[in-house]
């Protein structure tokens, strides 16, 4: 489990394809790394995965087929950098909202808006998961919590302050890029809990 309160950015140090399965190699600060050990989950860019071949100052994981094909793993990756948090611990603070890591699907940045205190994203969200974003409800976008300002048809909108944008690589995403999104949680359980009360 995690935030969405990304902590550094790493980049992408190399790749090796072992079958269907391709290796990623991430540098990350001897910060980050401290405390890291083998089978940790780390969210990078939003997707929980499993780290091993722990360096000082890098980890490794897997990335499988199904991942490739759900999250944008399967994309090149601007500037080969990603956005990293460790796994909370019963002492963490829970600053964004409750992330697990599990992309729900792949969204389209349709336009971006930069001023000086802020920047707006619109971004468009297949359709199945359109019934879980609300109008400031909390979302996650390539890991990072974010609260949706707009919705409109497949679109919603949310801002950027200056602070979110120098620490995660939403300063580097272009129209057209295909992100991570994560739906609230609260959403899916509500559902579910609908659905159940309804059939009794």
């Amino acid at each position: 489990m995690f935030t969405g309160i990304i902590e550094e950015i790493g980049t992408i140090q190399n790749v090796v394809e072992k079958g269907d399965i391709h290796q990623y190699r991430i540098q990350a600060t001897a910060e980050f790394m401290k405390g890291v050990e083998l089978g940790d989950s780390i969210s990078v860019s939003g997707i929980c995965l499993t780290a091993y071949n722990i360096q000082n100052d890098s980890f490794q994981v897997d990335v499988s087929v199904e991942t490739q094909k759900c999250t944008s793993f399967g994309q090149p990756i601007r500037n080969n950098q990603v956005n990293l948090e460790r796994a909370v611990t019963p002492s963490t603070r829970l600053g964004g909202h409750l992330v697990s890591g599990h992309v729900d699907g792949l969204g389209t940045l349709v336009q971006r808006k930069d001023s000086y205190n802020e920047t707006i994203l619109w971004i468009s969200s297949p359709t199945e998961l359109v019934k879980y974003i609300a109008v400031k409800g909390s979302i996650t976008i390539n890991g990072v919590s974010l609260t949706v300002n707009q919705t409109k048809e497949d679109q919603h909108c949310v801002t950027i302050i200056p602070h979110t944008l120098k620490n995660t690589t939403l300063n580097a995403i272009q129209v057209q890029d295909l992100v991570n999104i994560e739906v609230d949680l609260i959403a899916r359980y509500l559902e579910k809990l609908s659905e159940t009360t309804s059939r009794t």
